[in-house]
């Protein structure tokens, strides 16, 4: 509740501005989690292997990842919210096309070309975010960004298994892709707000003026420290996400219902927690210390999960409090990678440190489809955890020296 106050008091065209990057953040969310829950059906159609499928979401993370730095770089110099729309419209594209090709090749040609389509949406929102959101909501406003995202999450797998059952598949992505489309038309009408644009093209003017300082500083201790907690939680977060349901299936023989209710309970906890983190994050400077405690408890209880056999109602409710926790962590992270970050390189930087959820994210679908492929299905909660323990070193080595805000 604390979160809504504070965007509605925004003023209306800030409101509307935000509201817009949100959706555009929660579809981007969506898209990213489309696969699994629908792994089972696509492997069984084209009659390969996870590790096969894991391909699409390397590809996706390679071409997302080598792009994003300088989409960054775009989004600084010539403003965010048109690259942003034209992102959104190739996702949304490829993603329908892989539903409607009849070819393997053709599905993982479309996570590369959807993976171009999400280079855009960290470096934009953020950079829109901070042009256009008065600095002292602005931890609030990140912590509703994350929100959006991870509810975009949460929901895509009841929806996108109903989609499934009544169109298969393949009507699911196409589905998804309508509901992007959606999205998309909803950006399109929501320009920038007017008395903005002097701020924003200052900024950019900034970015211009500065670009060469702005390079050497993704390559500061610092940045660098953020850009590796950026790959370390895509590898525990994104593996677990797309592997739980088949995972929990093969080593405790939880069924396919059952699996997905943790998993939607991963997310929607997730999701709040973030809200949750928000409200920290504007009382507390120790944002480091609130990431490294929340990535402790998470990593412990998705270890207890591999290790014991649970009643339903205690897998899903431990599965939920580790999402919680996480994402507790989020806004602070945000607020970490705002602290030092130069004025007019928020694109830049943000794009540069969110290539690390593409480098992780290209790491964890071979690393634990390998684990299932090869009868380990305890390692993807075992695997998880220890990232997640070994994630805490990012904020806590050179704790003292972190500026924080």
């Amino acid at each position: 509740m604390t979160q809504a106050i504070s965007v509605r008091s925004l003023r209306p065209a800030e409101s509307r501005l935000i509201a817009a990057v949100c959706a555009a953040h929660m579809m981007s969310h969506y898209y990213m989690l489309l696969l699994a829950p629908l792994l089972a059906f696509v492997r069984d159609d084209f009659k390969v292997s996870y590790t096969d499928l894991a391909l699409a979401l390397t590809l996706f993370n390679v071409v997302s990842g080598l792009l994003q730095t300088p989409i960054g770089f775009i989004v600084d110099r010539f403003g965010a919210r048109m690259v942003l729309i034209a992102g959104l419209a190739v996702a949304s594209a490829a993603y329908a096309v892989a539903g409607i090709a009849n070819s393997y090749w053709v599905f993982i040609a479309m996570y590369g070309v959807a993976g171009f389509g999400n280079c855009v949406f960290h470096p934009a929102d953020y950079s829109l975010l901070a042009h256009h959101a008065p600095k002292q909501k602005l931890g609030q406003v990140f912590a509703f960004h994350s929100f959006a995202g991870i509810t975009g999450s949460a929901i895509a797998p009841a929806t996108l298994l109903y989609m499934q059952s009544l169109f298969g598949w393949r009507g699911a992505y196409v589905g998804a892709a309508i509901i992007g489309l959606v999205v998309l038309a909803a950006l399109i009408a929501q320009p920038e707000p007017t008395g903005e644009e002097p701020r924003a093209a200052a900024a950019r003017a900034n970015a211009r003026a500065a670009a060469a300082t702005h390079w050497s500083v993704l390559f500061t201790a610092p940045i660098l420290l953020n850009l590796a907690y950026f790959v370390l939680t895509s590898i525990m977060g994104g593996g677990l996400n797309t592997y739980l349901v088949v995972a929990l299936g093969a080593l405790h023989g939880t069924p396919i219902g059952t699996a997905n209710m943790a998993l939607t309970s991963l997310l929607a906890m997730n999701a709040l927690g973030v809200l949750a983190g928000g409200v920290l994050a504007g009382r507390t400077s120790r944002h480091a210390a609130v990431a490294a405690t929340g990535l402790a408890v998470g990593g412990i209880v998705t270890a207890l999960v591999g290790l014991f056999e649970l009643p339903a109602a205690g897998l899903i409710a431990l599965m939920g409090f580790s999402g919680f926790c996480v994402g507790a962590t989020y806004p602070s992270r945000d607020m970490l990678v705002r602290a030092v970050t130069p004025a007019g390189a928020y694109g830049l930087v943000f794009g540069f440190v969110s290539v690390g959820f593409n480098i992780g994210a290209s790491i964890a679908p071979i690393a634990y489809g390998y684990l299932m492929d090869n009868g380990a299905p305890r390692g993807v909660f075992l695997l998880s955890a220890a990232v997640s323990i070994l994630c805490i070193s990012t904020v806590t080595f050179g704790f003292s020296r972190r500026k924080t805000v």
